[in-house]
């Protein structure tokens, strides 16, 4: 064989293996996040002199239409100047958002999630450096034929006092791809379900940011960690 036609027969192999490889389907939950973003969240016990408190999410996930599984990165920062003391993060799912794990974490028992959440988790961050941050990763289930919010309370060790709350906040889309193989959601927007009774779907009101966790009293005892779940009210004005 001349070494011409090697040639010609090698550079056809290499073109149709560089074509499998761009064909390769790519999974949904797997895409680009976009900018971590603090929305819907507040400060709300006052926290140790010389730290600040945060959490951020993603600004856009993305669901998997056939197996309704998504991923989510949950950040708790301290852009303080002094280190935090032990703290807990908590990871709790509402309506169509469903959190099925969160590496590192213990999951919140059912009896002890605030009012209104179907799944939770407690993750024990210990103490945070000045200008350090934590990152978890959430494995999360999202139901489109629903809303779905999610919440990120930054809790003392002991659950006595929350320092900062974001959410419960929702990711969703107005205008859902059914047919596509995922359905990119924004953090922010409220969810029009997939489905003709999407149009009915009730609104969440204009304090959906706000939402305070444990309004109705309820108990909240965090794997490892046992105190009081409770975001207290701030006075106007």
């Amino acid at each position: 064989m001349s070494s011409r036609r090697m040639a010609a027969i090698t550079g056809s192999l290499l073109t149709a293996s560089f074509s499998a490889v761009l064909l390769l389907p790519h999974s949904a939950v797997a895409d680009d996040q976009g900018p971590a973003s603090s929305k819907g969240g507040k400060a709300v016990d006052e926290a140790p002199a010389g730290v600040k408190l945060s959490t951020t999410l993603p600004s856009r996930i993305s669901v998997d239409n056939s197996s309704q599984k998504t991923a989510i990165t949950a950040t708790v920062k301290n852009d303080g100047s002094k280190d935090s003391g032990d703290i807990q993060l908590l990871v709790v799912g509402f309506d169509g958002l469903k959190v099925d794990d969160v590496k590192g974490c213990s999951a919140i028992a059912k009896k002890d999630l605030p009012e209104g959440s179907n799944s939770g988790f407690s993750c024990p961050v210990g103490s945070l450096a000045a200008g350090r941050s934590k990152s978890y990763a959430v494995d999360a289930t999202y139901d489109l034929g629903k809303a779905g919010k999610i919440c990120l309370p930054v809790k003392s060790a002991d659950g006595k006092k929350t320092f900062w709350q974001q959410g419960p906040v929702p990711f969703g889309t107005t205008n859902p791809s059914p047919n596509a193989p995922a359905t990119p959601l924004l953090l922010g927007t409220d969810n029009k379900p997939v489905g003709p009774s999407g149009d009915q779907l009730p609104r969440t009101g204009a304090g959906r940011d706000v939402l305070p966790l444990g309004a109705a009293g309820g108990a909240l005892i965090a794997a490892g960690a046992a105190g009081m779940w409770w975001t207290r009210r701030r006075p106007q004005g």
